[in-house]
């Protein structure tokens, strides 16, 4: 019985690969892709707010003499849903994120615009610290003695929660359960004042 899924073909014995045609296609080719919008984004045309994971059919291309680290970068173009402008963005690998080129603004970066500020801020201090002996050690005072204060409200809090929890368990559990046996007492003795009740009648 033969194979339903044929997994090597037949190659007659007068075959020869050389002689099958190569394909001569262009580099900046473009395919057509389906993808979801990597941020949210406003179209600049119509003002139409584009959301972050809506889906796109998108054309993509190799951006030409432009790489990062052997990566190539890849360009999309996509369409406004509302006005059909063109809006294109690429892949951004030195920060493992996308870049908007045209066509809309990108929204909500606040998150990535700290995240630069802080870089640019340890850059700077970095370099004032080469050029300075004495920065140097103005950063490290500064630094331990933010540390110092980092340690004492720590343990003003520690002391604090101390305060708040000299509660004994153990005593409340006992309570708990001298309250519990009282109770049972207490409807045991009125069951049995019912029965009596009912059997003098």
């Amino acid at each position: 019985m033969s194979e339903r899924k044929v997994l090597n073909k037949y190659y007659p014995p007068d075959f020869d690969p050389s002689k099958i045609p190569k394909l001569k296609l262009p580099k900046d080719r473009q395919y057509v892709v389906r993808l979801m919008a990597p941020f949210n984004m406003r179209c600049k045309t119509c003002g139409e707010y584009i959301y972050k994971g809506k889906k796109f059919n998108a054309r993509k291309e190799t951006v030409q003499n432009e790489q990062y680290l052997g990566l190539p970068i890849f360009r999309f173009y996509i369409k406004c849903t509302r006005c059909l402008a063109e809006i294109t963005f690429k892949t951004d690998p030195e920060n493992t994120d996308y870049a908007m080129e045209h066509g809309a603004t990108r929204n909500f970066q606040a998150e990535k615009l700290i995240e630069e500020e802080e870089k640019r801020f340890q850059k700077e201090r970095e370099d004032e610290e080469l050029n300075n002996p004495m920065k140097v050690l103005e950063n490290r005072t500064k630094d331990s003695k933010m540390e110092m204060d980092i340690l004492e409200n720590l343990q003003e809090l520690k002391e604090l929660n101390q305060r708040q929890a000299n509660v004994d368990f153990e005593s409340m559990i006992g309570v708990y359960r001298e309250t519990e046996e009282e109770m049972k007492r207490r409807e045991v003795e009125e069951d049995e004042r019912q029965i009596r009740r009912y059997c003098y009648l």
